[in-house]
């Protein structure tokens, strides 16, 4: 039965292969190996043959893109790789790069394949991107989460299965798959090959490596190879269009909010109400590299003011393209508890505040500041974004800007502080029982909403001109009314403590 399966596996692969060289015939420098792929994939999968047919890699050597000048390229290597140079990357240039380093390689129709592609493949051709990326925050997501004992809390406390008894709730520890469907979605999965499992398939029985964590593309994963992130998460595969990337939309995936409400805010600003009206029907090159300001778009999306290579329309550099999207940054304003100066490292779990705890901030709001970066470096960074923001705006128009944003730091550090202080109140009193953690009572959880919703909120409202979400919306109203209603319910618990 064997041989009868492997002899119409061989006849069915010899034929697709014959007809491959009509379909592929319009694709130019295929390698062998990738039109072997393509022989069954074509049909088997055909969205993702489609999608890679349409993009660049499809189109383009590598070869070809670095004979491109400066700053018109798209790849950073210095020399073209092995086996690169005249043929485009198709899929088996992707999957079967560094199979010695792949945990998840298995024997596939003759070849050594690797489900994942990882950061460290994508190196072949863009090792500059990978190494800028790496220094990252989004890259040490995963680690960042789950090996920082303060945070690992709170994802128990948001995934972690409730069971009521005895007028209490109790919560337990949350398992690999609601983490993998919630926090770890964004922040990525550790993908690890548990074995190898059979599939039926259209071609018959096939072997595949049965990968834990999988799937997943966020932003941290940590790959079978050892590497961390996922170009694919904002690059989505197979198309891998850096018009993709440069949409909102893409943030949006992970930056909507209510902790992140990035995307939100920008919908509301006035640079999100241009793109909105403007930015489609052609009336944009979002292709374009670099990316001519006035002439290619003419308001930023989240890619101009945090990565792409900005020109002016007489070519003049405005910003140079990086993947360590924090180096235009002086503050990171969604960090627990407080608004901070930047991490001066991707990887937080080596952080440790005043009190020992796991944090870039004491819950008094005094800064771990040796491991966050000098006003120096913030205010140079401050100057690399403001010179992105007078491509637009007069110098008076950005200075007023920032004199807010600033200021609205340090307004809603105060609001914060001024609810954790209740909290601490409570513990004192003993209230409510400190035992609990940071994140399980009821006042806990009120307190985790003023800083990660509320103050959040209002920062971003007040870093992109998110109107509303600054006011109403999430904004100062809730950081105002979240306190009143601490406090209430302290006073209640120690009336009770009082009448007892």
């Amino acid at each position: 039965m064997k041989t009868v399966n492997w002899i119409l596996i061989l006849v069915t692969g010899l034929s697709l292969l014959i007809a491959s060289a009509g379909f592929c015939g319009d694709i130019e420098n295929l390698s062998g190996a990738s039109r072997g792929c393509l022989a069954c994939h074509r049909n088997m999968t055909p969205n993702i043959y489609e999608n890679w047919a349409q993009s660049r890699m499809a189109r383009v050597t590598p070869a070809e893109a670095q004979e491109k000048p400066a700053l018109e390229r798209r790849v950073s290597f210095e020399s073209v790789p092995d086996g690169l140079s005249n043929v485009v990357v198709g899929c088996a240039e992707c999957h079967t790069m560094n199979p010695d380093k792949h945990k998840d390689t298995f024997n596939h129709q003759g070849a050594r394949v690797h489900t994942v592609v990882t950061p460290s493949d994508c190196a072949a051709c863009h090792p500059v991107e990978r190494e800028q990326y790496s220094k990252n925050l989004m890259a040490e997501a995963y680690g960042n989460l789950q090996d920082n004992p303060v945070y690992a809390d709170l994802m128990k406390a948001a995934n972690g299965p409730l069971k009521f008894a005895d007028m209490a709730l109790s919560q337990g520890v949350p398992d690999d798959l609601t983490n993998g469907d919630s926090c770890l979605f964004c922040h990525g999965t550790h993908l690890s090959v548990e074995k190898m499992e059979t599939r039926d398939t259209d071609m018959g029985p096939m072997d595949f490596p049965s990968i834990s964590g999988w799937p997943n593309q966020g932003v941290g994963r940590i790959n079978p190879d050892g590497s961390k992130g996922s170009c694919s998460a904002c690059h989505a595969r197979h198309t891998f269009a850096i018009e993709m990337a440069r949409k909102p939309y893409t943030c949006s995936e992970c930056h909507k909010g209510p902790d992140v409400p990035a995307y939100k805010v920008y919908e509301v600003s006035k640079h999100g109400n241009i793109f909105n009206s403007m930015g489609h029907g052609g009336d944009w090159d979002f292709e374009a590299v670099p990316w001519t300001i006035g002439r290619d778009f003419t308001a930023p999306t989240c890619a101009a003011c945090h990565i792409s290579t900005l020109v002016g329309p007489n070519g003049r550099p405005r910003a140079e393209r990086t993947h360590q999207m924090n180096d235009r940054l002086a503050w990171r304003i969604f960090g627990p508890v407080y608004a901070h100066a930047h991490p001066k490292e991707a990887d937080t779990t080596i952080i440790k505040n005043k009190d020992g705890q796991p944090l870039p901030t004491a819950l008094d709001a005094t800064p771990a500041a040796q491991y966050l970066i000098s006003k120096k470096e913030q205010q140079k960074r401050t100057r690399t974004m403001k010179g992105v923001c007078q491509s637009c705006h007069t110098g008076g128009w950005v200075d007023g800007h920032f004199e807010r944003f600033e200021h609205t730091i340090e307004t809603t550090n105060h609001q914060t502080k001024a609810a954790t202080r209740i909290m601490l109140k409570a513990w004192r009193e003993k209230a409510v029982d400190q035992a609990d953690g940071l994140f399980n009572g009821p006042l806990e959880r009120k307190w985790v909403e003023q800083w990660l919703f509320y103050a959040n909120s209002t920062r971003f409202a007040s870093a992109m001109g998110g109107a509303d979400y600054g006011a109403f919306a999430n904004g100062r109203w809730h950081e105002s009314k979240n306190p009143h209603d601490m406090l209430e319910f302290l006073k209640i618990r120690l009336q009770r403590a009082g009448s007892e």
